[in-house]
């Protein structure tokens, strides 16, 4: 059996970060080679470390890894993408937090998943870069979904499988999706979509990115869409999110920003 590398090179997100020891820092990462991950940085928490800048949250960076006892331990990092308008506005700052923090709660140390990876730098850089971010973050929670496993039932009702019709429905977040107007008020989780928000979803689900980008979507459709997807990742993780309650504040404080 071949001996364990001693070093690796890793193209990563960080997602979050901690105080470790009197100098270094703990550093949850999200890679495109090994999946999430997590690794030392040693002496960053030192005013004149040349690495810390380069391993904030929802940083893009290249890493040089040592294997460590326990733990890998990094010892080159490069900037990629620092995603700085992320960092300059608050509202986009609390997106970025949502999507990491998703991917954080849904993810084990359970090895490489390239569409993770790809999903999650190409959401940050939309969210970076475009006006409206609502797409952008509706479109990463249903691809998310997908990847994972929990693709919501659009297109057939759950319970008794008969397609459905163009008029409003119901979802069940236990049922993992769309439930008949027959079936509905059996359930007690079941909760009414419009047959609009469904339309949209249904789209998103779908549809490539440049599809769905040129979707006009109304103030109604966004907040349902927004309410159902949230409600749907809380009762998958069993536990409620965070972000969410930071992002209905901002919007309230800054009442123009539209619902993502």
């Amino acid at each position: 059996m071949p001996d364990a590398p001693r070093s690796l090179r890793v193209d990563a997100v960080v997602l979050r970060h901690s105080d470790w020891g009197e100098a270094d820092r703990m550093l949850t990462l999200y890679t495109r080679e090994q999946g999430k991950m997590r690794c030392i940085a040693k002496g960053v928490r030192r005013l004149r470390s040349r690495k810390a800048g380069h391993l904030e949250p929802f940083t893009h960076v290249a890493l040089m890894l040592a294997r460590g006892r326990d733990l890998w331990i990094v010892t080159q990092a490069v900037t990629l993408d620092a995603y700085l308008p992320l960092r300059e506005d608050l509202l986009r700052t609390g997106y970025a937090a949502y999507v990491i923090e998703l991917l954080d709660r849904f993810t084990y140390e359970e090895g490489e998943n390239r569409a993770l990876f790809n999903l999650l730098v190409d959401t940050l850089k939309r969210i970076s870069e475009e006006q409206d971010t609502c797409v952008s973050v509706r479109y990463y929670e249903i691809r998310l979904l997908d990847l994972l496993g929990f693709r919501p039932e659009l297109f057939y009702c759950t319970a008794c499988r008969a397609p459905v019709r163009p008029v409003d429905q119901f979802f069940s977040y236990s049922m993992g999706g769309v439930l008949c107007p027959q079936c509905g008020p059996r359930y007690a989780d079941a909760r009414p979509i419009s047959v609009n928000v469904l339309k949209y979803l249904r789209h998103f689900q779908r549809s490539t990115y440049a599809e769905v980008q040129r979707s006009g979507i109304p103030a109604a459709v966004r907040e349902e869409m927004e309410a159902i997807l949230n409600a749907y990742l809380t009762y998958l993780l069993e536990r409620k999110l965070n972000t969410p309650a930071f992002l209905r504040e901002i919007r309230r404080e800054g009442n123009n920003h539209p619902a993502a």
